[in-house]
């Protein structure tokens, strides 16, 4: 009803309507009464645009966002601190940091407000030099800092990794400004996600105050360095946990393959009572599908839903590849029939899953589906694509998308592009082309997958010839590996030539070749 009243207000009832509009975030109707006043005859003032600004921003109006630019500087408002720095804010959030700089440079005299502004522009638009750069000017100028000053500079050197500046500020605050617990806790994001870890550590310790925020910087920064043991010693000497804290751990384990410790501290979470939410639950299903681990995931997969999770790209991704890994393909396709807005990593999970598990005709519709969405594959969709063409022998198919990966995506061939490329030859029996193919990699860790797959194929199809050249090429590199040997025995052996294969064989008897022993796992009874 208040819009509906709006078409005669003067000026300040519009902007009273319109700054209690905007902080409802109702953006379009801030619009609708900024518009109409315009075509009224009024004159926006430095009460109109700080939110109007804000309003396009949000939107997302680029166009209207010149208009109202414009507009400020033909009634002279640009000059207003608050209309030059809602300015530059409108051009962060519309990714335009040239035009937040110009604007900024423009103004003849610089308040704190803009500098700020504008060092947090850049930092929002991923220009974290600049922003770094920016924070040195008004350190030049002599301009007094506050603590969102601090904050928002230390945050652009820990994003440039640039602690120069970040080191001047902690000495500054420790002389000038003395302790405060925001700008604290961004010198110790800064020290640790740059890898000085014992600075972050003497910081931590000499911090008058700390939240659940500074044990939650120390716990992430030691996890994603792999100090897992300085990790989880510091997760239990914190005292109050929160779900942030909680996930921190949790993801840490996941990332190093305690896959184990992740799911028995998601049970002691519960028992806590902390409610996980959707960052918790797809770390938990990237761990359950790392260990097979299906009766856990189908719960949290309840659990999502008994919330009212929303299944989006990220979530759905996650279900997928857990149920994939865990052989139930069939609830990975109903998942990702029921998903809202797919992405290209939630195609490739499901293509890449279909194709692990044989059903390679359904793995390379949906990547037909996938183009025809207008979905950009990438380097791991081909690779669930010719894995898909390896399993179902599609020679021609297989060809095709190697061909197209390289002229019609522009995606260089990795080795695993290869390896699934050569297998696939090899499998059919097409072996001169598959050996054509890797005749110009050179003899490595990184190829050696490519002559192992191409030597069982010449074990399948009897090449002995060819599995000469290929052992001999892979000797001449002195690159010792026990399986190569093996392979070439058994090539040996089916061709019935039992002397040369006990030759090879008597290879594998001196002391310093070993063969990697095999292992696997099973779930039982949900563990």
């Amino acid at each position: 009803m208040a819009t509906a009243r709006h078409h005669a207000m003067p000026l300040r009832d519009c902007n009273v309507l319109i700054r209690t509009l905007a902080r409802r975030g109702s953006f379009a109707r801030v619009m609708a009464v900024y518009y109409d006043l315009r075509a009224r005859g009024l004159v926006a003032d430095s009460f109109t645009y700080p939110f109007v600004l804000k309003a396009i921003g949000v939107m997302k109006l680029s166009a209207e966002g010149r208009k109202a630019h414009a507009a400020a500087v033909k009634t002279g408002f640009r000059w207003d601190a608050y209309t030059a720095s809602s300015l530059v804010e409108m051009y962060a959030a519309l990714g335009r940091a040239d035009f937040a700089r110009k604007v900024f440079d423009e103004m003849p005299r610089r308040f704190l407000v803009l500098w700020n502004m504008m060092i947090r522009c850049y930092i929002r638009c991923g220009r974290f030099t600049a922003a770094v750069a920016l924070a040195e000017e008004m350190e030049r100028s002599g301009a007094t800092p506050d603590r969102v000053t601090l904050v928002t500079a230390v945050t652009a050197c820990s994003r440039a990794g640039d602690l120069s500046l970040g080191r001047r500020i902690h000495a500054y605050m420790d002389a000038v400004f003395g302790f405060s617990l925001p700008v604290a806790n961004a010198l110790l994001d800064m020290y640790m996600k740059n890898g000085w870890l014992e600075e972050a550590e003497k910081t931590f310790e000499q911090m008058a105050e700390r939240n659940i925020i500074s044990w939650t910087i120390l716990v992430s920064g030691y996890a994603l360095a792999g100090q897992l043991d300085k990790a989880r010693a510091l997760f239990y000497q914190c005292t109050e946990k929160d779900l942030i804290l909680w996930t921190a751990m949790i993801n840490g384990c996941v990332q190093h393959g305690s896959f184990e410790e992740a799911l028995s501290l998601f049970r002691n979470m519960q028992l806590q009572r902390v409610e996980p939410d959707r960052f918790t639950v797809v770390t938990l299903l990237t761990c359950c599908a790392n260990i097979g681990a299906l009766d856990q995931g189908e719960w949290i997969h309840q659990y999502a839903e008994g919330r009212k999770m929303k299944i989006d790209a990220v979530l759905g991704t996650a279900l997928i590849e857990m149920y994939s890994k865990c052989g139930h393909v069939d609830k990975a396709l109903h998942v990702f029939g029921r998903m809202q807005g797919r992405d290209a990593t939630a195609w490739t999970a499901i293509i890449c899953g279909l194709a692990t598990h044989g059903q390679a005709s359904r793995a390379l519709q949906l990547f037909e589906e996938m183009q025809i969405s207008k979905v950009k594959p990438d380097g791991i969709t081909f690779i669930g694509v010719l894995s898909a063409c390896c399993h179902g022998g599609l020679v021609d198919e297989g060809r095709r998308h190697f061909q197209a990966m390289k002229e019609v995506y522009r995606i260089e061939p990795r080795i695993e592009h290869y390896s699934c490329f050569v297998n696939l030859l090899g499998r059919a029996g097409v072996l001169d082309e598959a050996e054509r193919l890797i005749n110009g990699m050179p003899v490595n860790k990184d190829t050696m997958p490519l002559f192992g797959a191409l030597l069982t194929s010449c074990k399948a199809h009897g090449n002995v010839e060819m599995s000469e050249r290929l052992t001999k090429r892979i000797s001449e590199q002195d690159f010792p590996n026990p399986g190569v040997n093996v392979l070439m025995s058994n090539v040996y052996a089916t061709a019935s030539r039992w002397e040369e294969a006990i030759r090879v064989r008597s290879k594998m008897t001196h002391p310093t070749v070993k063969k990697t022993a095999g292992w696997s796992s099973i779930e039982v009874k949900g563990y």
